[in-house]
């Protein structure tokens, strides 16, 4: 599985923030050293972003300023943006995985999105965007440990997408609490650890009919890894086996970076769930 990747990504930092370039660096850097195969995206054209968020969404990114405390603007987010959302169309495209930022999966049609009290650090929704411009019967496995609303909110309803979401609760951005159309959500506690994240896992496939899914992508956050922003006390081992599920599917498969805070545990989570895929 090839990744796609940019150092353009690494120019737009806020001091103190935690949402920081180091973590994609740092990643970067071990799996090049891991033999990983890099490729370098385009910006996603404005027509891919309006196929998901509102005319006036698109226009407010592009003017930049300040959106919330988590998810601070600059004169240059609209490229950094544009560049993390062509980086996951091109994942999907090649069946690889965009190592990109900023994340995505909290930013609803209209940006904040379904009562969250910000951003979550997202700007434009990465994984809706490249799922609409492939225009296939998607599953959206999201592993991040922050319930993905803004792809909620996109999604429900819609027809060629179901999913899947298995996140910490209590936690931002309070949603996903319950299921609905054809969003399944599995709240999970804090300390849930490997055995039962992989039994809920189990769980929650089966509510998909996968003879009519001709994709799946992964919102890929790691930041349920132990000790980080939304433990689920995960080790790099349960994204094997999450990969080794997936792979079970025998179901084309591309990922997408969400959360993960640790550069270190970004590429030891990411390279075991490859394993687990056993593409490439």
């Amino acid at each position: 599985m090839e990744i796609i990747f940019s150092e353009d990504c690494l120019d737009y930092s806020y001091f103190g923030h935690i949402e920081t370039s180091e973590r994609v660096k740092i990643a970067s850097e071990i799996l090049k050293k891991m033999g990983y195969s890099f490729v370098e995206p385009e910006p996603v054209s404005e027509e891919d972003l309006l196929r998901v968020h509102s005319k006036n969404w698109v226009e407010r990114v592009k003017r930049g300023g300040f959106f919330d405390a988590d998810t601070p603007g600059s004169k240059n987010i609209y490229r950094y943006a544009s560049l993390s959302a062509g980086g996951a169309l091109l994942a999907a495209n090649m069946k690889g995985f965009s190592l990109l930022r900023p994340p995505g999966h909290h930013a609803g049609k209209n940006g904040r999105a379904l009562g969250a009290s910000t951003l979550g650090f997202c700007y434009f929704n990465n994984m809706a965007i490249a799922v609409k411009h492939i225009n296939q019967r998607t599953l959206i496995l999201d592993i991040d440990g922050h319930h993905g609303n803004g792809t909620q909110e996109i999604f429900a309803g819609y027809p060629k997408v179901t999913y899947v979401s298995l996140h910490l609760v209590p936690e931002f951005p309070g949603t996903g609490l319950t299921s609905e159309i054809n969003c399944f959500n599995f709240p999970l506690p804090p300390g849930t650890g490997d055995k039962l994240y992989l039994k809920t896992l189990d769980k929650a496939l089966t509510h998909v009919d996968m003879k009519n899914i001709e994709i799946i992508g992964i919102s890929a956050g790691f930041d349920a890894h132990q000790g980080d922003l939304a433990s689920l006390d995960l080790t790099s081992n349960c994204f094997r086996e999450i990969g080794k599920r997936v792979k079970d599917l025998e179901i084309e498969v591309f990922g997408v970076l969400e959360g993960g805070y640790s550069g270190e545990n970004i590429a030891s989570d990411l390279h075991h769930l490859i394993q687990g895929l056993d593409i490439g």
